[in-house]
């Protein structure tokens, strides 16, 4: 897997975390909030770090429902694999192939951006993200 996340999806930095787009993009916008210092459980937030971070979350949830069209947005927390705080947002769009499906059930190829696709979706996300969008 490499480097995770990736520092050429860097999106955005939010104060309390920083917003990547993820490696995989065969859901467009997905969109990945990892929290900047180690923590594994949101209850070992203070309570104004739960709030300002699902504030967070919120924001790039809209930003990406604006400018992708989405149905649905998907929030995943898990940290099974990854035990540090960081939110998946990702956009359901209304031609999704298994829209009942979390995307971890959806079998597909990863799809990966490169060159200027990956430059024009980070382009859009950030100015989405800036209010711009």
């Amino acid at each position: 897997m490499g480097t995770w996340p990736r520092p050429d999806h860097f999106l955005e930095d939010l104060g309390l975390s920083k917003a990547y787009l993820h490696e995989d993009q065969f859901f467009p916008g997905w969109t990945v909030l990892v929290f900047h210092r180690h923590v594994t459980e949101l209850f070992q937030l203070a309570p104004p770090e739960r709030v300002q971070l699902i504030e967070d979350v919120s924001r790039v949830a809209g930003a990406l429902f604006e400018i992708y069209h989405a149905k649905k947005i998907n929030y995943e927390l898990l940290g099974n694999q990854l035990p540090h705080i960081h939110w998946h947002v990702i956009p359901r769009l209304p031609n999704d192939p298994a829209p009942l499906e979390p995307v971890w059930r959806v079998p597909h190829t990863p799809v990966h951006l490169t060159g200027v696709t990956l430059q024009h979706t980070i382009d859009r996300v950030r100015s989405a993200l800036r209010g711009k969008g």
